[in-house]
C-alpha cells in the first residue's frame, strides 16, 4: 500500500513540533495536523524564562514560530486541519480531516488538552463578556480594572504575575489551604504587593448585566458568603486531556493516555506525547522530551516492521 506519509503527528503544540522534527530527522515523510495555530499552548506564555538556552525571556508565539521555522528546515509539511476519525488497518493508518482522509504507516498522538470549567452559573454566560481562560489573550482588556484570577496551580500563578502587571487591583483565590503551584511560584505571588490572596476561598456564581459585574464568594471554612465586585475573571483550574479520537485507549484515572517507557499506546504504530499523555510533570520541557522519544521510538518501530 503508498502511504501519503511515512508518520503524522496530530497537534501542533511543543510536544507534535519537536516529534515532527524529530521524525524528519530520521527521513520520514512526516506532517503535522492541526487545527488551531501552530504552538499549542506555548502561545499562550507571556515571558518564557524557564526553557533551557535562552538566556533572557521570550514570548511564547515567538518560541512557536521559531519551532515551525525549525521543524520545517527538516522538511516538515503542516496542515490546518481537524482530525476527525482514526482508523487502523492491517498496515497503518487512515486519519479523516474534513473531507478529506489522510494515509500514515505511523501516527504519533500529541493532541494536549483543553481548560477545565467551574461549571457554576455565569461562567459561559460571560465567556468573552469578563470570563476568560487566557491572560495573555484577554488582559490588556482589563488594564487598571479589577481582576479575579482562580486556581492554585502553577498556570493560576503564572498568569497571576503577567496579570498584574497590568492592574494593581487583582485578587487570586484558591479552594485549598495552600497553592499546588511550585514553591518558587507561589512564594513569588504570595509577596507581589500588586496581588492580594484568598486562599480557603470558593468562586460559587459570576453575576452580570452585559458582562461581568461581581461574582459570589464563599468562605470554603466557614461557609460564609460574600458578593464582590470585578470586571474580568480568569479561570486556570486544570486541563482535560484531548482524546476523542482514541476513546478505547487505556487511560488513567484523570482520563491521560497509558503508555510504555518508549510512549508507545496499545496500538501498534500509535505513540502518544505530550499534555494528552498520563505523567507527573507537565512543562514546555518535557513536552518537547516527549516529543523527540515518542518520535525516535515510533521510527524505530518503523524501520524495524519495514
Amino acid at each position: 500500500m503508498d502511504f501519503d506519509h511515512d508518520v503524522v503527528v496530530i497537534g501542533g503544540g511543543i510536544a507534535g513540533i519537536t516529534a515532527a522534527q524529530f521524525s524528519a530527522r530520521e527521513n520520514l515523510n512526516t506532517l503535522v495536523l492541526e487545527e488551531l495555530a501552530n504552538g499549542g499552548q506555548a502561545l499562550l506564555v507571556n515571558d518564557l524564562e524557564n526553557y533551557p538556552g535562552f538566556s533572557e525571556p521570550i514570548s511564547g508565539i515567538d518560541f512557536a514560530m521559531r519551532l515551525e521555522k525549525q521543524a520545517r528546515s527538516f522538511g516538515v509539511q503542516f496542515k490546518s486541519a481537524t482530525a476527525t476519525k482514526l482508523e487502523k488497518n492491517d498496515t497503518g493508518f487512515i486519519i479523516s480531516a474534513g473531507k478529506k482522509t489522510i494515509t500514515a504507516r505511523g501516527v504519533l498522538l500529541a493532541t494536549g488538552s483543553t481548560h477545565k470549567t467551574l461549571g457554576i452559573p455565569g461562567e459561559s454566560e460571560y465567556e468573552g463578556k469578563g470570563v476568560s481562560y487566557c491572560g495573555t489573550c484577554d488582559g490588556p482588556f482589563f488594564k487598571n480594572r479589577k481582576i479575579l484570577v482562580i486556581g492554585g496551580g502553577d498556570n493560576a500563578c503564572e498568569e497571576a504575575e503577567f496579570l498584574s502587571k497590568l492592574t494593581d487591583k487583582l485578587t487570586l483565590i484558591h479552594r485549598g489551604s495552600d497553592f499546588r503551584a511550585q514553591k518558587a511560584l507561589s512564594a513569588r505571588v504570595k509577596s507581589n504587593p500588586r496581588v492580594s490572596v484568598l486562599l480557603s476561598t470558593i468562586c460559587r456564581e459570576i453575576r452580570g448585566t452585559d458582562r461581568v459585574r461581581s461574582v459570589v464568594l464563599e468562605n470554603a471554612v466557614s461557609g460564609d458568603k460574600t458578593e464582590a465586585q470585578f470586571d474580568g475573571v480568569f479561570i486556570f483550574i486544570g486541563s482535560t486531556p484531548r482524546t476523542e479520537l482514541v476513546p478505547d485507549l487505556k487511560k488513567d484515572d484523570y482520563g491521560y493516555l497509558i503508555t510504555d517507557e518508549t510512549l508507545a499506546t496499545e496500538v501498534p504504530g500509535l505513540y502518544a506525547a505530550g499534555d494528552v499523555r498520563s505523567m507527573s510533570f507537565r512543562s514546555l520541557v518535557s513536552g518537547a522530551a516527549d516529543g523527540a522519544l515518542a518520535a525516535h521510538n515510533l521510527a524505530r518501530y518503523l524501520y524495524k516492521e519495514n
